[in-house]
């Protein structure tokens, strides 16, 4: 899979810039603020539909302007595509591929594979469980995009339900016991589709983490040097069983019964996918709460070479991977693992505020790019 060209109008502070990709690695030069990351995250939404800055799309057109778009040629073992995204400030945003418009944006995803390391992402260990969730759920997504569908689903039924408890939560205190049985009829309504999408979620994401989870525990073996041992375990809202769709929808509702008056008081659902968590341990101990920081780093760096490694075993094709101002936060030891194992291998869009953390060998066998206020420029 190798990204040719990527051309930005209008995307975040890109007026108009072409870029043509000419080596296995790009090392994106600049100071901060300059855009670098913005080049990133738009590989990143042709990827996944999904900024891990968690924009909305209003935040991503230039000032002034109405839409913006990300364009791209991507070449795959299948052949050649052209890849179109348009962000509109007050709309829906629509998808292109090799210039026919594309209805469903699932059929979009799944064409450009890729993986991003951020400094942010510094966060999966330290940060609330949202994170973590998000995290998996961008890597489904580009696993099966239908889980984009299924997950979209599953937020919408959420959505309604919360605002049914909401509308609700005054009148059930004063309400008569014919209009009760009514509100009781309807909210069972909305709990059996809650139900149903889900369980699609919670057995998606157990079954992305069993595939997940001895990749990442072998890459951090290799990176610790074998002194620590990393579990990864999904902690679903709902029981989980033997996994049977059947029984975990029963579980599923059971639950929702239990947790009933909780619910009508505090007025949002308090069982289900949006709840849960997924646990990562070292050497048995809860990783937030475990070492340094550097060993919170090297647990990351083991999730993501263990996310471009599964990707590849599903796609069939290595994905991309973009590299944002994350070789900082790395001690030296790190950042060559890391190096060490992207090599060629994976195409790489790498961001730095200066080249001194890279060696001859690596900026002899890279294309250097210099960003400076929304422009490239080849060298400064």
């Amino acid at each position: 899979m190798y990204l040719k060209t990527l051309n930005l109008r209008q995307f975040r502070n890109y007026q108009d810039q072409k870029v043509e990709f000419t080596a296995a690695k790009t090392i994106l030069v600049g100071n901060n603020a300059q855009g670098k990351s913005n080049l990133l995250e738009a590989v990143e939404l042709l990827a996944t539909l999904r900024s891990h800055r968690m924009t909305r799309d209003r935040d991503l057109v230039q000032e002034g302007e109405a839409i913006a778009q990300i364009n791209a040629t991507l070449e795959r073992q299948t052949g050649v595509s052209d890849l179109t995204l348009t962000l509109r400030r007050n709309g829906r945003r629509s998808v292109a591929l090799n210039g026919e418009s594309i209805r469903r944006q699932m059929d979009f995803l799944g064409v450009l594979n890729a993986v991003q390391f951020s400094s942010l992402d510094l966060d999966l260990v330290r940060g609330g469980p949202e994170g973590r969730r998000n995290w998996l759920d961008t890597l489904l997504i580009q696993l099966e995009p239908v889980y984009a569908h299924i997950l979209q689903q599953y937020n919408h039924v959420l959505r309604q339900r919360n605002a049914f408890l909401k509308k609700n939560q005054d009148s059930t205190l004063s309400t008569q016991h014919s209009a009760l049985s009514t509100q009781h009829s309807e909210l069972a309504v909305w709990d059996a589709q809650l139900a149903t999408t889900g369980t699609r979620v919670i057995r998606r994401r157990d079954r992305a983490i069993q595939r997940l989870a001895p990749i990442a525990t072998a890459w951090h073996a290799s990176i610790s040097g074998s002194t620590e041992i990393l579990q990864i375990k999904y902690l679903p809202n709902i029981p989980l069983g033997d996994n049977h769709p059947e029984e975990v929808q029963q579980a599923f509702l059971a639950k929702i019964q239990q947790r009933a008056i909780a619910q009508m008081h505090q007025a949002t659902t308090l069982v289900g996918p949006h709840r849960d968590e997924i646990e990562l341990t070292i050497n048995q101990t809860p990783a937030r709460q475990y070492g340094s920081q550097g060993q919170q780093r090297t647990l990351v760096l083991a999730l993501k070479l263990a996310e471009l490694q599964l990707i590849e075993e599903v796609v069939k094709e290595p994905p991309l991977l973009l590299l944002d101002d994350v070789l900082a936060e790395l001690d030296l030891s790190r950042q060559n693992q890391l190096l060490d194992a992207i090599q060629d291998r994976f195409q790489t869009l790498i961001t730095t505020t200066h080249l001194g953390s890279f060696d001859s060998q690596w900026l002899k066998s890279s294309q250097i790019l210099f960003v400076k206020a929304g422009e490239i420029i080849p060298n400064l």
